[in-house]
């Protein structure tokens, strides 16, 4: 490996960390510098949150340390197993190439990832080390993710905190059963320790900080994680489950889910194609459901067929909505917030023009036309002060005239 320059190992090591979907770097927080001279921002007209058709965030440098790894998880394309070719970073070279990248306006800041290289703590030192350095050698003030790995040092985990502005730690697969099956290296029970002291960590800052203005901060974005989707055997019930049990327990500001590739040489217990794209989309709509939309993990699931799977025709709160006609139509003068919320069409912004129009007037459909673009989709399922559905048609008529061509990926609702 070290006969690599630097940017063959750029090619590697970008190129290995493209399986990684948790590198959005919302919510952070502004950073100072002393004199006020520092590098980079992570707020401001400095930052362009750009995302990749499926969601991805493509705004940050977002490499690996090294894809070697001491592990050999099925899924893992970097797994020790795999024939592909190694690279490995120095901490100077990380450094330099951020920094470059930043002062050319490409980046706005760094997500680091890492094989497991020697020790998990070995590992975690370097991550560390490269986050330290531009801190507080080079005042960097971008945006910075740590991957972190779970059976390092809590000590280590930690000094990460401290310059990193998120810190994750992935749980692999939705189930246990999973886990174990194609990575029995790693342990669940691990993960979620390292999730549940992170956590810790985090919630004790914060309490720190209410007190002392002084604290420094400690993941001031906090810790996100991410699933693979289809490599394992997992329902999308599974994974909502899976998920709403993380946000619940270890307050994480995100679940990435990131649907399985078929990787080279693979293991013969994993699939031999991958899951379509469209069923990672419908899991981000179902979590924002839960996390935004007030639907109960039970709810969303309630959506799904008879296997347990989403439909991919149609996003999950239609297919709620089709299999409770009872509480449709929905009068959207009068109705409370969260039935709003509830109707097919109408995302988090719509309900609160709703909420605010009507205190002047009585809303007529055309009135809702003008605050939405799904109007057509919303006719069957509201009354206005001039319209009401002339009568319920049967879940599967109606499902039929719903469904057409999604046209954005990132068009939840």
């Amino acid at each position: 490996m070290s006969h690599l320059d630097t940017r063959a190992k750029l090619a590697i090591l970008a190129d290995a960390a493209k399986y990684d979907a948790s590198c959005a770097s919302s919510g952070t927080v502004k950073r100072t510098s002393i004199g006020g001279k520092g590098i980079g921002s992570t707020e401001g007209s400095g930052i362009c949150h750009s995302y990749a058709p499926d969601g991805r965030c493509i705004s940050l440098l977002k490499i690996l340390l090294t894809n070697s790894c001491i592990f050999d998880c099925h899924y893992c394309i970097n797994r020790k197993s795999s024939n592909v070719r190694r690279a490995r970073f120095t901490v100077d070279e990380v450094v330099r190439l951020t920094l470059s990248f930043y002062k050319r306006n490409y980046i706005e800041g760094l997500f680091l990832s890492s094989g497991i290289i020697g020790t998990p703590d070995y590992t975690m030192e370097q991550l560390v080390r490269v986050a330290k350095e531009l801190r507080t050698v080079h005042d960097f003030r971008g945006y910075i993710h740590l991957k972190t790995i779970p059976d390092a040092d809590p000590a280590l985990i930690e000094q990460a905190g401290l310059y990193a502005d998120r810190l994750s730690i992935n749980v692999e697969l939705p189930t246990e059963t999973g886990l174990n099956k194609l990575a029995p290296e790693k342990s669940a029970g691990r993960i979620r320790t390292a999730m549940r002291e992170l956590k810790a960590g985090i919630d004790d800052n914060r309490d720190a900080r209410a007190k002392y203005r002084s604290a420094p901060r400690f993941a001031p974005a906090g810790q996100s994680t991410q699933m693979i989707v289809g490599a394992d055997a997992a329902t999308d019930s599974d994974v909502v489950a899976s998920a709403s049990a993380l946000y619940s327990k270890f307050g994480l500001r995100r679940v990435y889910y990131s649907a399985f590739s078929p990787i080279p040489d693979a293991s013969a217990v994993l699939p031999l194609v991958r899951p379509p794209l469209m069923r990672e989309h419908r899991l981000y709509q179902a979590d924002w459901l839960v996390r935004f939309y007030g639907f109960a993990p039970s709810e969303v699931q309630d959506a799904t067929d008879g296997g347990g799977m989403l439909p991919l025709d149609i996003d999950p709160k239609t297919a709620w909505a089709l299999k409770h006609r009872d509480d449709f139509p929905v009068d959207i003068n009068r109705a409370p917030r969260e039935m709003l919320l509830r109707i097919p069409g109408m995302g988090v912004k719509t309900v609160n023009s709703v909420l605010r129009a009507r205190r002047q007037r009585r809303l007529r459909l055309d009135d809702l036309g003008r605050l939405t673009r799904s109007i057509e989709r919303l006719r069957p399922f509201v009354v206005a002060a001039d319209w009401r559905p002339l009568a319920l048609a049967e879940s599967a008529v109606l499902r039929r005239t719903l469904v057409k061509p999604e046209r954005s990926q990132l068009e939840l609702f």
